[in-house]
């Protein structure tokens, strides 16, 4: 199980966002990963770090760190299908990932992105092509998705280096059957997002909320899944981010190797 986590779960929220990018803590989150046996960090640019990300400046170099893909929060827009927008929000991202070695894009389709809208869903398709035609094998394009199967299946069939990251706890409060999701969308998924979340959409603690892990488990051995999973986790006590994250880890390996 290549197991991660999602960055800034292992610092003190930053003011008080569940997920924002930890400013001063950054460098340390990757320390801990081998005490934690953790595999990697999922990187976070967020709507706050966007002109301060390390990603983006040149006096960083970040090809030795165990970066898996970077979460581009920043994209929870209105504006997501919009050219300019994905201009000025994304092609940079693309551009600093591609410097620093990091070869995947995760980009949420949720909430504001939202592309439930089917017009707004055509032109997202027109101008995220766009933008991944520039750079032609150098990047995998993912997308997490609040969408029905065939809806997110229209985005992730136009190219072959589009995939999909598979959110646990936002397929659970969206109502979509794990079992045919991960079936139907089986070739495409390349990374997981462990969360637990209540049929009404709260994020809770692992265990504690209604996503069938050990149906989900089942599922993707049955297709022979062996890409990333990223811890995505409802915080807990603030000052204990580490002893949170050590249990939650035990309790997806627990049914993991069930």
């Amino acid at each position: 199980m290549r197991l991660g986590i999602m960055q800034g779960r292992l610092s003190i929220p930053v003011d008080d966002h569940i997920q924002e990018f930890p400013r001063i803590f950054w460098m340390s989150e990757f320390l801990k990963l081998p005490h934690l046996k953790l595999n990697h960090i999922e990187w976070l640019v967020t709507k706050n770090s966007f002109n301060k990300n390390p990603l983006m400046l040149k006096n960083y170099q970040l090809t030795s760190l165990p970066i898996n893909s970077v979460c581009a929060d920043n994209l929870v827009d209105e504006r997501i299908s919009d050219m300019k927008f994905l201009e000025k929000e994304l092609a940079p991202i693309c551009e600093g990932a591609i410097n620093n070695g990091v070869l995947s894009i995760t980009i949420p389709l949720l909430e504001e992105s939202s592309l439930i809208d089917q017009t707004k869903r055509k032109e997202f398709c027109k101008n995220i092509k766009k933008i991944s035609d520039r750079f032609p094998n150098k990047l995998s394009f993912t997308f997490e998705a609040e969408l029905g199967i065939d809806e997110l299946l229209e985005i992730v069939t136009l190219d072959n280096n589009y995939f999909v990251t598979y959110d646990t706890g936002n397929i659970t409060s969206f109502g979509i059957d794990h079992k045919e999701y991960i079936s139907k969308l089986t070739n495409k998924i390349n990374n997981v997002h462990l969360k637990d979340r209540t049929f009404d959409a709260k994020t809770v603690p692992p265990g504690t909320g209604d996503t069938d892990f050990k149906t989900i488990f089942a599922s993707l051995k049955e297709v022979d899944y062996n890409s990333t999973y990223t811890m995505q986790t409802a915080r807990e006590k603030t000052g204990s981010e580490t002893e949170t994250i050590i249990k939650h880890k035990e309790f997806f390996k627990e049914i993991y190797n069930e």
